[in-house]
């Protein structure tokens, strides 16, 4: 998965992989989470998100399953 470097305190990159629907993000903290099942549409909108952290707490956290590679 082509990761994207991000603009944003909190986090340091995010990708997307169309075929599985896996939004990747890796936090500046350090974590890494695959959030499960999210549509195109959602990934979009973090592309185009003036506040990346504010648009991952307002549509992909707590909504999406998600899984911590090792």
């Amino acid at each position: 998965m082509n990761m994207i470097e991000a603009q944003s305190s909190t986090v340091k990159s995010y990708g997307y992989d169309s075929e599985t629907k896996t939004l990747a993000i890796k936090f500046a903290s350090g974590g890494e989470y695959h959030y499960q099942g999210v549509p195109a549409t959602v990934f979009e909108g973090l592309v185009k998100a003036e506040s990346i952290g504010k648009y991952l707490a307002a549509h992909v956290r707590n909504k999406f399953e998600f899984k911590r590679p090792t």
